[in-house]
């Protein structure tokens, strides 16, 4: 079967079974809604811009009034179907954006993880192995702490980036960035910032349960904004980062064969990192630190599908939105919502290992 027919199969299939899987979960909580309802309500929701205005308001700096343009954005829904209002409101306003962004969250650390498996040639590799988890942790923890009027989200990202550019900065030589040195740096730094970390958690003070909630890494109070902002980032990235698919598996051969068959490795290199840090910080900004979602996903679906990253980046880009929401139904179920990065680490950790065990087993 062709590789074309192959990746919209397996892509077709799994987003109708991630379309169930919102549906299901926008369906459980407290107030128990059916599936039919909870269908309505959502295609309610959808909206098509219908209008933009743009204006000027003002922000007050050191004194001095600043204006700043705003621009407001009209919708107007595609459906109207007879729900009860409070059906609606809880579907629309509560559940929708939490479920939306943990989709999307679980999308783009998916699809980072699987650049970045390939990348190291490694399946143990996740986003988080140049550091920009620890970078992110190390922004939004400082405005925490210090209570900082920069927004978290941005300090976080920010950070992030900053951090992935260090660590590429430092493993670099020459012009040349071998990935033995690049792993190893972004070890270090991650180490390094660990320490930064510990120390802001110690003065934070009353500040101190909130920087570890988020570090945790959780769903709650999530807006259309958040949505709204992190979408364009995971589609243009996801698009740039499978643009490059086919040279990702000639560079599984090595780097030497890589550059004999054509393929610039260095140029390469730095995009696949590029694109792969940002896809992270956009994630990780607006939900914290989520372990286990980069590392398992691409792990298991590799087994599934193949190791060709042409099929291997969608398959898994759409089961790490999938999962993650499924987790965060999970997180919410209980008597006491816990962060869903619990869940991602308790439920990932011995199903990884029994992937792990099975692989090992028909080996012998």
């Amino acid at each position: 079967m062709r590789t074309a027919t192959r990746t919209l199969l397996w892509s077709g299939g799994l987003f109708v079974l991630l379309c169930a899987t919102v549906l299901v979960s926008a369906a459980l909580g407290p107030v128990r809604i059916d599936i039919l309802t909870v269908a309505r309500a959502t295609l309610n929701t959808l909206a098509v811009p219908s209008g933009i205005s743009v204006g000027f308001d003002t922000a007050t700096t050191a004194g001095v009034d600043i204006p700043f343009p705003t621009l407001d954005i009209a919708y107007t829904g595609f459906f109207t179907f007879d729900v009860p209002t409070t059906a609606q409101i809880i579907v629309s306003d509560i559940r929708l954006p939490r479920i939306l962004l943990g989709a999307i969250v679980g999308f783009v650390l998916a699809t980072a993880g699987t650049v970045m498996q390939g990348f190291f040639r490694n399946p143990m590799a996740d986003p988080s192995i140049i550091g920009v988890s620890s970078g992110a942790a190390v922004g939004a923890v400082a405005v925490i702490a210090f209570s900082l009027t920069i927004p978290l989200q941005v300090a976080a990202f920010i950070s992030s980036l900053v951090t992935a550019f260090a660590v590429y900065i430092i493993a670099t030589n020459n012009g040349r960035t071998p990935v033995a040195t690049l792993l190893l740096s972004g070890v270090a730094v991650q180490t390094f910032l660990g320490s930064i970390i510990s120390y802001m958690l110690l003065q934070s003070g009353e500040s101190l349960e909130q920087a570890v909630y988020w570090m945790m890494g959780h769903l709650s109070n999530s807006r259309w904004s958040e949505v709204e902002i992190t979408l364009p980032f995971a589609i243009i990235l996801f698009i740039a980062l499978l643009a490059y698919a086919r040279d990702l598996n000639v560079m599984l051969l090595g780097e030497e064969d890589a550059q004999s068959l054509g393929i610039n490795v260095e140029r390469t290199k730095r995009l696949l990192l590029g694109g792969s840090a940002v896809i992270t910080a956009a994630g990780v900004a607006v939900a914290g630190v989520i372990g286990f979602v980069g590392l398992i996903v691409p792990h298991m679906m590799r087994l599934v599908v193949g190791p060709d990253h042409r099929i291997l980046i969608p398959t898994s880009a759409l089961s790490g939105a999938t999962f993650l929401v499924l987790a965060d139904t999970l997180a919410r179920a209980g008597p006491a919502e816990v962060p869903v990065g619990i869940v991602t680490s308790a439920v990932g950790a011995p199903f990884f290992l029994l992937l792990l065990r099975k692989r090992e087993v028909h080996s012998l």
